[in-house]
């Protein structure tokens, strides 16, 4: 599933108090979609890494209460386990926790208890982790515990992060970039292992690097060290090829003489530096700006500006658009 489906179908599971487990690469996101749940549905998010665990931590701390011939061993049960309230028990990483950590997890995800803790109805659990063919950490899954969950595949898309992307402070040249070369977005070769690869989560740090200011070579290295020598090679030319750009308000001011460049490159920046300045007064003037380019990039520019500002399709010059244009949205 893309993540906008993955959205829904976890919304729809925690409604339900059904146990989720989202499976994806690394790097790809996973934690911020289910925030992004918790947020949307005004529930409080607790995220716990069983990973970081030992069996103990889970159960509870064992002490002694009573006295005499009435002493029984009891366990205090860990803080991060809620009490009441409503909200997301989040278990990331699960699958790279020892398997003696997952099976004290099993009675709090099968039965909602562990020892004397009841979780409270208002809670749901989701749980995520990696995949075994992307060399993470992983360890094998009990199947009575596999079985309890409702299991989801996390899919990268390009569609999905932009918007994501749009409202998270990523420039336009990172996102025009990822346009051109969208097989850059997670690029990961199992067989090599490289140290440093393209993910959207070593992108969205890649691209505060290079809002940095920093030194040319400076720069590089950090990039490199974030996405790979490759990718950074690619994205440092196209940032040098976007700089033929004219300015947005250039484009705005006199959007039928402002300079249109012929490489494709560049092309895919304009379409992405103009879909996030799209409002129901600029959207004319900048499809004037559009309309002189080929109508890939048109389609490339409606879709991410209205899909990130849904009143733009009210506006006139929308529809008139949407309707000239059928042919190419089929």
């Amino acid at each position: 599933m893309r993540p906008s489906q993955v959205k829904l179908a976890l919304q729809h599971l925690v409604a339900r108090q059904r146990p989720a487990f989202v499976w994806g690469p690394v790097g790809a996101g996973k934690s911020d979609v289910v925030a992004s749940v918790a947020e949307d549905l005004k529930l409080e998010l607790r995220d716990v890494r069983l990973n970081l665990m030992d069996p103990v931590d889970l159960k509870g701390f064992p002490v002694v209460r009573g006295t005499g011939k009435n002493e029984v061993m009891a366990f205090v049960p860990p803080d991060f386990l809620p009490t009441k309230g409503k909200g997301i028990l989040f278990l990331d990483e699960m699958n790279s926790a020892p398997q003696s950590v997952q099976a004290a997890a099993y009675q709090l995800i099968l039965n909602r208890k562990l020892g004397n803790y009841t979780m409270p109805d208002g809670w749901a659990i989701i749980a995520a982790g990696n995949r075994a063919g992307d060399r993470s950490v992983v360890n094998a899954q009990p199947a009575a515990l596999a079985n309890r969950f409702v299991h989801i595949d996390f899919e990268v898309n390009l569609e999905d992060w932009n918007l994501w992307a749009m409202t998270n402070d990523i420039s336009d040249i990172t996102r025009g970039f990822l346009h051109f070369r969208p097989e850059l977005l997670h690029s990961f070769d199992a067989t090599t292992n490289p140290r440093a690869f393209p993910t959207p989560r070593s992108w969205a740090f890649a691209d505060s690097v290079r809002q940095s200011n920093l030194s040319a070579d400076t720069e590089f290295d950090l990039i490199k060290g974030s996405v790979g020598e490759g990718a950074t090679s690619e994205y440092l030319a196209f940032a040098r090829m976007a700089s033929e750009l004219p300015t947005v308000d250039e484009i705005l001011l006199n959007p039928d003489k402002a300079r249109v460049s012929d490489n494709p490159s560049t092309m895919f920046a304009a379409s992405t530096m103009l879909d996030s300045k799209a409002t129901p007064n600029t959207l004319g003037r900048l499809m004037t700006y559009m309309a002189r380019l080929p109508i890939e990039f048109q389609v490339l520019f409606m879709r991410s500006a209205c899909g990130a500002n849904r009143d733009l399709l009210k506006t006139r010059e929308a529809i008139k658009w949407l309707s000239s244009n059928q042919a190419v949205l089929i």
